[in-house]
């Protein structure tokens, strides 16, 4: 599914992120930067020691990620040029603000991204996984959080791709994408 913001497009795909040509794929990272699993696995074994690289660099400097914040990093042997790398919140049942908090992850990796003028931009679903957050639900957080961005800073982006890694995931964003059109 795809809707204009604007001069921006937002769209909802089913791929594996790690092969995407963007400007810059968002990691969904654990606070340590140092991969794990899920997609933070694939994308830190797609990149490479590069990204690993830089990840010790920024937790030499600022120590670990706090949920919600995003930092910026090579992209390695993957096909995009960044990895914006944010920490979501894990699922309490909502009682620990996690829409909040799932909302800054989107917010800062996208102004991490206007800060290095970055023009296309991929998202998994953030905290779904290991994290436990209903798809569902994060996809109605995520999808507002973009929309209501690119909204207030219009031609920031040319593309904004929220991957699924498979078809329940995509669709649930087409969903929540098609709600908010």
């Amino acid at each position: 599914m795809d809707i204009e913001v604007g001069k921006t497009t937002l769209k909802t795909i089913v791929a594996d992120i790690t092969t995407l040509k963007v400007d810059a794929v968002v990691n969904a990272a654990n606070s340590s930067l140092m991969g794990g699993g899920g997609v933070d696995g694939a994308i830190h074994r797609a990149g490479g020691s590069a990204i690993l690289e830089d990840c010790k660099k920024i937790v030499a400097k600022i120590g670990k990620l706090p949920t919600g914040e995003a930092v910026i990093t090579t992209a390695g042997n993957m096909p995009s040029k960044h990895v914006i790398h944010t920490v979501g919140p894990v699922w309490h049942g909502g009682t620990k603000n996690e829409p909040q908090l799932l909302k800054n992850a989107y917010t800062k990796s996208l102004e991490v991204a206007m800060e290095n003028n970055l023009k296309t931009v991929a998202f998994p679903s953030i905290s779904t996984g290991i994290y436990g957050y209903p798809v569902s639900q994060a996809a109605q957080v995520a999808v507002k959080a973009v929309f209501d961005f690119v909204g207030k800073y219009r031609g920031a982006f040319n593309e904004i791709i929220f991957c699924g890694f498979d078809s329940s995931t995509e669709a649930e964003y087409a969903r929540a994408l098609g709600t908010i059109a």
